[in-house]
C-alpha cells in the first residue's frame, strides 16, 4: 500500500480554489510566505512518507494491547517510535499559539499538514488533531497555572490531550452526562464517573496524558446547562513541571472497532479509589462553552479525515487498476490493465473528483476561520466568522460521506480482492466509516446547519455564498472555454436549486420546525454537492488562465475534474431539491408504528 503526498492537489487548492494564498500574499500572516509554505508541505510531505505511513498496516492488524491488571495500553509495532520522531520534528507545535510555545501557523496550513499526516495512516492523525483541540480549550479558558503546568509539554506533543465527552446512557445527549465533580478545600475537585469512547484515552506513546472530562457539580441545574469541564491528567504534575502521583484514572477497557484499529479508544473509570483529582477549566456550568470553543475546528478536521481517507483509497485502487490485467479491449491483443475499462475509468474519476469537491469545501472552511482570526478589520473578522459558521457543517457532512463513499467504491475497483483483507482496500472503508458519527453525528451537523446556520444574519450569510456560486458559473459561462463542456449550465441549474430550496428553508422554519428537520440532511447535501461544483469551478478558471508549458497538463486535469462532477455529479442537485421542499407529507406519514410494521 505505497502513499504518494497530495501535494500538487494541496498547492492547488491552497492557491486556485480557497484563496489561502492570497492571504499570504496580503500579508494576513506576517511571519508566512509562499516559500515558507511550499517548505512546511514538502517536509511534512516527507514525513508522512517515510515515518507515517509505514505504521498504517500494523496498526490496522494488530491493533493496540490492553492489559485488565494495570489499565495500561501499548500501541502496534512501530507507533511509539513513529511518535518520538514526530515530537521530535516539532510537528505538535506546528498550529500552536507562539506565547506557549509553538509556531502559531494558520488554521490552513495546520489542516493541510494533518491532511497529509491522515493519508499516511489515520487512526495516527486522529490522537494528535485532539491533543491540538485540547491545547485551544486550555489556552482560552485555562488559568495562568494550567498553562504553565501543562501548555508547554502538550504543544510539543510530548503528552497527549484527550476529550472525554460522552457516557454509556448518554450517546449524543449529553443532558444526561452523570458523572460528578465534588469541590475540595484546596480548589481542586474529585471527580467520578465513566467515560466511553476516549480517542487516545490510554497508550504508550507520552509520559502524561492530560484529560479533559465534562461532569456535574453537586446542585448543578438540569440538562446541558449543568455540565462543567475539568482538567485531569493521568499523572499529577508538580510545580516544578515534573511528574507527580498516579492520578485516580484508569482505563477499563478498549473498544472492539470495526475500524481505526490503532488508535486506542479506551473507556475511562475515574475515581475507583476515591476520586481523581481535578481542576475547573473555565466557569461552573459552561463546560459545554469551553468544548464548542474548539468545535469548529474539530469538525473541519474530521471533515478533514474523510478527505484524506478518500485520497489513501483512490491512490491505492488507482495503482491496483495500472497494474492489474483482466479483459480484452476491442484493437488489443491479450489482456489490458483494468483502467482501460470504461467503468473502471468511471469509478476512478469518480473517486478523485469527489476528494477534489471535499477537499475544496474544507478548505474554504479553514480559509473562513483564518480571515476570523487574522482579518485586519472587524468587518472582515466578523464575515470570516459567520462564513466559517455556515460552512463548516458542510465540511464535516460532506467530507465524512465522501470519505465512505470513494472507500467503498475503491473496493468495487478492486472487485473480489477488495472484499480480502490482504490487500488493504477493506481498510479505508472500515477506518472511514467513523466519520460520520463522531464529533456529531452527521444528522446533528445537518440539523445544526438548517436551524442555527442559515438563519444567520437573517439569512444573509447564506445568501451572500450564494450569491458567489453565481459568479463562478457566469464566469466560465464567459469564459467560453469548449474544454468545460457544460459545466457553466450545470453549475447554473444546481445554483437554482440551491437557492430555491434555501428561500424554503429559511421561510418554512419560523412556523414549522419538524418540516425544516424532515428536509436538513437532504439539504446537507445539496449544499455539499452545489460548493463542492462550485469551487471545484474556480480551481479550473484559474487553471484554464494560466499560460505555462509546464503546468498545462495538470491545469488541463483541473479543467477535466470540475467538467467530469459538473456533467455526472451536479445534476442530482435538482433531486436533492425537490426532496428537500417536498418529503415532509411523506415523512410524518412514517410514524414509528409504520416502520415498526
Amino acid at each position: 500500500m505505497t502513499y504518494t503526498p497530495q501535494l500538487n492537489d494541496l498547492r492547488h487548492t491552497l492557491g486556485d480554489v480557497s484563496g489561502f494564498n492570497a492571504l499570504v500574499t496580503e500579508g494576513l500572516f506576517p511571519d508566512l510566505d509562499l516559500e515558507l509554505v511550499d517548505a512546511v508541505l514538502e517536509e511534512a510531505g516527507k514525513s508522512a512518507a517515510e515515518i507515517i505511513a509505514p505504521i498504517n498496516q500494523p496498526g490496522d492488524t494488530e491493533g493496540c494491547t490492553y492489559d485488565p491488571e494495570t489499565g495500561d495500553v501499548k500501541t502496534a509495532s512501530g507507533w511509539k517510535e513513529t511518535y518520538a520522531q514526530w515530537v521530535e520534528a516539532g510537528w505538535g507545535a506546528l498550529p500552536c499559539s507562539p506565547e506557549h510555545g509553538g509556531q502559531g501557523l494558520p488554521t490552513t496550513m495546520g489542516l493541510a499538514v494533518q491532511e497529509l499526516w491522515n493519508t499516511a495512516a489515520n487512526a495516527y492523525g486522529i490522537g494528535t488533531l485532539l491533543t491540538q483541540g485540547a491545547v485551544n480549550a486550555v489556552i482560552a479558558h485555562g488559568t495562568e497555572e494550567m498553562k504553565t503546568a501543562y501548555l508547554p509539554k502538550m504543544v510539543t506533543g510530548e503528552w497527549t490531550g484527550t476529550m472525554n465527552l460522552t457516557e454509556p446512557q448518554a450517546g449524543s445527549d449529553l443532558a444526561a452526562l452523570r458523572s460528578k465533580a465534588e469541590p475540595q478545600s484546596d480548589g481542586s475537585y474529585k471527580i467520578t464517573g465513566t467515560k466511553i469512547f476516549i480517542t487516545h484515552g490510554e497508550h504508550d506513546l507520552t509520559e502524561n496524558i492530560i484529560h479533559l472530562v465534562l461532569a456535574r457539580l453537586p446542585d448543578a441545574p438540569e440538562g446541558t446547562r449543568g455540565i462543567s469541564l475539568f482538567v485531569v491528567p493521568k499523572f499529577l504534575v508538580n510545580a516544578d513541571g515534573s511528574i507527580g502521583a498516579r492520578n485516580d484514572v484508569k482505563c477499563a477497557g478498549l473498544e472492539e472497532k470495526m475500524g481505526i484499529h490503532g488508535s486506542p479508544t479506551a473507556v475511562m473509570q475515574y475515581g475507583e479509589n476515591g476520586g481523581a483529582t481535578g481542576w475547573l477549566l473555565g466557569e461552573e456550568n459552561r463546560g459545554l462553552n469551553c468544548m464548542f470553543t474548539m468545535m469548529n475546528h474539530a469538525r473541519l478536521n474530521v471533515g478533514m479525515q474523510g478527505v484524506a481517507i478518500a485520497e489513501r483509497a483512490f491512490q491505492h485502487a488507482l495503482d491496483y487498476a495500472l497494474e492489474r490485467k483482466q479483459g480484452r479491449r476491442p484493437g488489443t491483443d491479450g489482456m489490458v490493465p483494468i483502467i482501460e475499462h470504461p467503468d473502471v475509468r468511471r469509478m476512478l474519476m469518480d473517486m478523485k473528483t469527489k476528494t477534489a469537491a471535499a477537499r475544496a469545501i474544507c478548505y474554504a472552511s479553514a480559509n473562513a476561520l483564518d480571515r476570523a482570526e487574522f482579518g485586519q478589520t472587524d468587518e472582515a473578522r466578523q464575515v470570516g466568522e459567520l462564513e466559517a459558521a455556515l460552512l463548516t457543517p458542510v465540511a464535516k457532512t460532506f467530507g465524512t460521506e465522501m470519505g465512505v463513499d470513494v472507500a467503498s467504491t475503491g473496493i468495487q475497483v478492486f472487485g473480489g480482492m477488495g472484499f480480502i483483507e490482504e490487500t488493504g482496500a477493506a481498510q479505508h472503508l472500515r477506518d472511514a466509516r467513523i466519520t460520520p458519527i463522531y464529533e456529531g453525528t452527521n444528522g446533528i451537523q445537518a440539523i445544526d446547519l438548517a436551524t442555527r446556520k442559515l438563519p444567520l444574519e437573517n439569512g444573509d450569510t447564506v445568501r451572500g455564498l450564494i450569491e458567489g456560486f453565481k459568479e463562478i458559473a457566469d464566469a466560465v459561462m464567459a469564459s467560453n472555454d469548449e474544454r468545460f463542456g457544460r459545466t457553466g449550465y450545470r453549475l447554473t441549474s444546481a445554483i437554482e436549486e440551491l437557492e430555491e430550496a434555501t428561500a424554503w428553508m429559511l421561510d418554512t422554519l419560523p412556523d414549522n420546525l419538524d418540516k425544516v428537520l424532515a428536509s436538513a440532511t437532504p439539504f446537507s447535501k445539496l449544499m455539499g454537492l452545489t460548493a463542492g461544483g462550485c469551487w471545484l469551478a474556480k480551481g479550473a478558471l484559474a487553471a484554464s488562465q494560466r499560460q505555462d508549458e509546464d503546468t498545462a497538463d495538470a491545469d488541463g486535469v483541473r479543467i477535466l475534474e470540475a467538467r467530469y462532477f459538473a456533467e455526472n455529479h451536479l445534476p442530482q442537485a435538482r433531486g436533492y431539491s425537490s426532496v428537500v421542499r417536498g418529503s415532509a407529507d411523506a415523512f410524518f406519514a412514517a410514524t414509528p408504528d409504520a416502520i415498526a410494521l
